[in-house]
């Protein structure tokens, strides 16, 4: 399969709360991160999510901060009971970016 990601990704160990922005629901849903880069974020879920749709989310770090981000689902793959999701950062601030970019580069240096 062709790369297609505009950045590398990294594995992290957290887990994010999410909530749909845009069709006024406020369902709660608990997501297990796979992987991370400056540019989006791989997670797998139990619940069906919608590709496309906007949800918040916020994301707690290697470092225990906890980033507010927007995620849109870009991709989805239903592997068993289990779906897995990837998902690009919609108006992340350049300084939370810059956190995610200084994690890849310790990464990489590993």
């Amino acid at each position: 399969m062709e790369e297609r990601r505009r950045s590398e990704r990294h594995p992290l160990s957290s887990t994010i709360v999410i909530k749909r922005l845009d069709n006024g629901k406020t369902e709660e849903v608990e997501i297990n991160i796979t992987d991370v880069s400056k540019t989006g974020v791989g997670f797998t879920c139990n619940e069906p999510l919608t590709i496309g749709a906007v949800y918040e989310s916020y994301l707690q770090i290697w470092t225990k901060e906890t980033l507010h981000a927007f995620l849109e689902i870009v991709r989805i793959v239903k592997e068993g009971g289990t779906f897995s999701y990837g998902c690009i950062f919609i108006g992340m601030p350049e300084m939370d970016s810059s956190r995610i970019a200084v994690y890849e580069t310790v990464e990489s240096m590993k």
